[in-house]
Order: C-alpha cells, then sequence, then structure tokens
C-alpha cells in the first residue's frame, strides 16, 4: 500500500509539473488552429493592392495565451512578424478574463472559471487568480511591454494624436504595426464601476458588455436571461462614452444591442461577429441590428472562425462582408477575425491577403475593398479615441 501511495503522489506530482510547464502550450496549439498551413493562392494584382491598403482588424486574444507578442511561433495566428508579413497596419488586442466550462453559443453560466487555470499555468501574478481586472491589467501590460521591447516597430496607441503620427509614419515604413487594447466582457470590473477609470488608466480604449455568460453590466446572448443593461450596466456605458471608450456589442443580447444603441451618444462597434443571413447563429447580426447600428454611425467587423460563417473558408468570408455592405453600407464594414480566440480560421494572419484576393474576384470595387480591409477601422478611430488634450477627457 505504501508503494502504491507513493506510486500515485509521483504521478500527480509529475502531471502537475506537466501542466506547469508545458500544459498550456499545449492547450495553445490544439484550440488556435488552420484549416491549412499553405497561405492561399493570391493574384499580383490582389497583392498589389494589398500592398498599398491600411490593413486593420479589430479583434485578437493573442494576449491570453503564453506567447511573446514579438516573436514569431508556429502555430497560433498573430504575433508581430506574422502581423507584419500579413501587410497588418492596426491590431485591436482583445483581452479575456474569464471564460466557462463547457463554453457554448447557446446557454452559460458564469459558475466556472477556464481562465485561472490557464493564469496558474501560466505563472501569472497571484493576483490574478481572485481578481479579474488584474487578468486585464496583466495582459495589458503585457502589450505594454512589447512595444517597449520593439525598438519602435509596435505602437500601442491610446489617443487619435498617437494614431495620427503612426498613419503618418507607417506611410514611409511598411514594418510598422500599431496595438490597441479591449476587453472581451466587463465581468472584468469586478463589479465596480470605478473600475472603468482604472482600465481606461491601463491603456483600454474598446471594451465589450459582455463574453459567454451574463454579468454584473448586461446580458450575454450566450447567457440565462437574455436580459439588457443591468442599472450599473447603464452607468457604465455613459462613463465609457464620456471617457472615450468605444463600447463594444460583440457577444451581446438583442436586449442589450437594443438598450445600448437607444441611449448611446456616441457610435459603437461589434468588433467580431457574422450576419445571420449567411450564417444563422445566435452571435451573428440580423439584418436589422446591421442597419441599427449603421444609423448609429458604428462599425461591424466580420470573422472568420466557424460561428460567424459556418464553414471557415474564405468564399464564406467575403460572402459575409458582400451582405454586411449591401445592408448597412460600405462605410460600416470591417474586419474582426476572433484570431487566437479559440478559434479554426482558413489561414493566420500572413494570409491576410486572400481576403482582398477574395473581394477583389467577387467584383467589389478597390474603394469599398480599402474601406473594409481597414480604412473604415483607421477613420473611425481617429474619430472616436479621445484626444491626448487633458481638457477634452470627461471633464478632467
Amino acid at each position: 500500500m505504501k508503494r502504491l501511495l507513493t506510486g500515485l503522489l509521483v504521478l500527480v506530482v509529475l502531471a502537475a509539473v506537466g501542466f506547469l510547464t508545458v500544459g498550456a502550450r499545449i492547450a495553445d496549439s490544439r484550440m488556435n488552429t488552420v484549416v491549412s498551413t499553405t497561405l492561399p493562392t493570391v493574384s499580383p494584382v490582389a497583392s498589389a493592392l494589398h500592398r498599398r491598403l491600411f490593413v486593420a482588424d479589430m479583434h485578437a486574444d493573442q494576449l491570453l495565451w503564453g506567447r511573446d507578442p514579438l516573436e514569431r511561433v508556429e502555430h497560433g495566428h498573430v504575433d508581430v512578424p506574422r502581423l507584419q508579413e500579413g501587410h497588418v497596419a492596426l491590431q485591436v488586442f482583445s483581452v479575456v478574463t474569464k471564460t466557462p466550462r463547457g463554453m457554448n453559443y447557446d446557454q452559460n453560466t458564469g459558475d466556472t472559471d477556464n481562465v485561472l487555470l490557464l493564469a496558474i499555468a501560466e505563472h501569472w501574478p497571484r493576483a490574478t487568480w481572485t481578481s479579474l481586472r488584474a487578468r486585464a491589467v496583466y495582459q495589458a501590460d503585457k502589450l505594454r511591454d512589447a512595444a517597449l521591447r520593439s525598438a519602435n516597430t509596435l505602437t500601442l496607441i491610446t489617443t487619435r494624436e498617437e494614431l495620427e503620427q503612426f498613419v503618418e509614419r507607417r506611410a514611409g515604413d511598411p514594418a510598422q504595426v500599431s496595438a490597441l487594447l479591449a476587453i472581451e466582457g466587463l465581468h472584468a470590473l469586478d463589479g465596480k464601476l470605478e473600475s472603468v477609470d482604472t482600465l481606461y488608466a491601463a491603456g483600454f480604449r474598446m471594451m465589450g458588455l459582455t463574453h459567454f455568460f451574463d454579468n454584473e453590466v448586461a446580458a450575454s446572448a450566450h447567457g440565462v436571461t437574455h436580459a439588457g443593461l443591468t442599472p450599473l450596466g447603464r452607468q457604465v456605458v455613459a462613463r465609457m462614452e464620456a471617457l472615450g471608450i468605444i463600447v463594444d456589442l460583440a457577444h451581446s443580447s438583442s436586449q442589450t444591442v437594443q438598450e445600448v444603441l437607444a441611449m448611446a451618444t456616441r457610435p459603437v462597434v461589434v468588433s467580431h461577429t457574422g450576419v445571420a443571413a449567411t450564417c444563422p447563429g445566435p452571435r451573428n447580426l440580423t439584418d436589422d441590428q446591421l442597419r441599427a447600428v449603421a444609423a448609429n454611425g458604428g462599425l461591424v467587423g466580420i470573422g472568420y472562425w466557424d460561428g460567424a460563417v459556418c464553414e471557415p473558408t474564405i468564399a464564406n468570408i467575403v460572402k459575409a462582408i458582400q451582405h454586411a455592405v449591401q445592408v448597412a453600407g460600405a462605410a460600416h464594414v470591417a474586419l474582426g477575425s476572433d484570431f487566437d480566440g479559440a478559434t479554426r480560421t482558413p489561414f493566420d494572419t500572413r494570409g491576410m491577403a486572400a481576403i482582398t484576393d477574395g473581394l477583389l474576384t467577387a467584383g467589389m470595387d478597390q474603394d469599398t475593398i480599402a474601406r473594409v480591409m481597414g480604412g473604415n477601422t483607421r477613420d473611425f478611430l481617429l474619430a472616436q479615441l479621445p484626444s491626448s488634450s487633458p481638457t477634452l477627457r470627461a471633464g478632467r
């Protein structure tokens, strides 16, 4: 019996060591995959056009995983070298702070916490084990540190002036990449209104109200209640608008979308989504919702994974973009890959020119392609990001 107990203890120790050393990397490589590691063929005309575009992606979850954003790796979807290869000028990096076990698109509660296990395996600070706000700040610090180490290759954008300066610099140096911080789900506030200011100070300029479960702010499309904003949620939206933080309605319930649009005084985004007309599903926008976001002056980012486009193919991405342009208008459609969001996509970020090629082949004019591929996102952020002037920030 003693020998058996000793053997079991050894197995437990070995399992724990394995979890803490390679467990997170294995999860990352298995959950963030591509249909083919061979990049799609792109015509010379499309390639030349793509090189002239300002390409922007409104959603990637790279910071959740134990990878240095500056180092190229052979799994997952996003890092700075691959962004450069894909000619991506601006990447929105969203932080994930909690997901439920058995996550699905129909119904989830917030009773379980997958990210806690990942945080332990990746050796995040102990404060992140109990505070979702601490998890958000930790991931923000990770991106800021990468920008500081990048020798000015990666620029973290927090104001419109910084974006203006970046756009000017990049015109002369296509290797330049910019980043914007976003949050996926405001359970990251830990239930406190003042956390909005804390996260603003940490650099966040876009915030999704919900993710896969209902929280203290609003109901999720994948939650239990399918309700709308809470009283705290209305205060949070007002405070976000006052600070110049962009409200992101991705994953929000239909009622949450409706209630936010009814009270919004500034344009919103749906950073990563599909459209129900080409891929029915609870997280994809109806035509009425597309028109409502457009009427608000907002922006819809079309995703690449199965939940957004059903089968993850370039043709399906193009079909969703075409439909969104037809319904919402060319000025209101953008890209929202959901790279590194535990997704399977047709390619990693190196293959972004395949979308340009697909849109061109489908007959979309070059001006509309330029808008969708990043021009709309650039112009939206130039109009909506807070100014660096303190007098223009929430009356401060």
